[in-house]
């Protein structure tokens, strides 16, 4: 060693190395490994080589999920930074889940109006065909293109680019986002959402949804399940690493947090009518045990 010493490894290039090591491991090219976990080139290019200093949660997780390994073991040392909240509300949770839609943004309601408007088709024509592919694409089993090609060749037009129209209508919900952020101070949180490839990252790079450091994203269509089924909770639940007993769910749909709750987790309903209300019971089961 030189009078010197070796200079220390960053945290960003820590990173880049154990992906590449995992790529390899896995015996994928870096435009296999961009193609399965829904990267551009330059995007994975960047992480190999310690360009990108603080990666997305999503972005490591869908590369975790193509090259078989975990989370965890991609970022390892490389995770560092400031310690995780490790606080408990007085119930005893101490990791809270959220849902996105009709959550943490208004449902699809306005892309659905805007896309029959454009499209000089009926709102029902258009929600009818929305809904019959909707649970394939949140089930990954229906690619983005493919669910556009499915509804523009159900409704009789040349195409449809759903994406566009959704990104386009976002509207955040203010007092749940809000709630968000303060809970990300006091304990560890995550995303849990049925929803088609491409969206939650569209999201986060647009600053739709809190600039949070979530613990856990969990995508449907990236994990293959949908709510209200059981196996995504005890997904969620193993991702968590924390007892059912631990976790909260904050959902909209009652299906949901009736499974949940079935699989043993604590549950707040979000009622969007009432949203100020929601978040202040929410708040208030939220306190921090003393």
């Amino acid at each position: 060693m030189s009078e010197m010493g070796e200079a220390p490894v960053k945290a960003e290039e820590a990173l880049g190395a154990r992906l590449q090591a995992a790529r390899k491991a896995a015996g994928l090219t870096q435009q296999g490994l961009c193609h399965q976990a829904g990267l551009s080139f330059s995007t994975l290019a960047k992480i190999e080589r310690g360009a990108i200093k603080s990666p997305s949660v999503f972005t490591v997780q869908s590369i975790a999920e193509a090259v078989g390994t975990t989370v965890d073991a991609l970022l390892g040392a490389a995770k560092g930074g400031a310690p995780r909240p490790a606080g408990r509300t007085r119930s005893g949770v101490s990791f809270i889940y959220f849902d996105i839609n009709g959550c943490l943004i208004q449902s699809s309601e306005r892309a659905l109006t805007n896309l029959a408007r454009d499209l000089g088709l009926t709102l029902d024509t258009v929600e009818t065909a929305y809904w019959h592919f909707n649970d394939d694409a949140c089930h990954g089993t229906l690619s983005a293109e493919g669910f556009n090609a499915a509804m523009a060749q159900r409704l009789g037009v040349p195409s449809v680019n759903w994406h566009d129209y959704f990104f386009a209508a976002l509207e955040p919900i203010i007092p749940m986002q809000e709630l968000l952020k303060w809970a990300a101070t006091q304990y560890r949180v995550g995303l849990l959402s049925n929803v088609m490839p491409g969206l939650i990252p569209g999201m986060l790079e647009r600053k739709m949804l809190p600039a949070v450091d979530y613990d856990v994203i969990i995508d449907s269509s990236a994990v293959g399940m949908i709510k209200p089924d059981a196996q995504i909770f005890e997904r969620a639940a193993q991702e968590a690493g924390v007892p059912p007993a631990e976790l909260l769910l904050i959902d909209d749909t009652r299906a949901n947090l009736q499974s949940a709750e079935r699989c043993g987790w604590h549950v707040l309903l979000f009622d969007g009518f009432h949203a100020e209300e929601s978040v202040d019971r929410a708040r208030e089961a939220l306190e921090p045990a003393t």
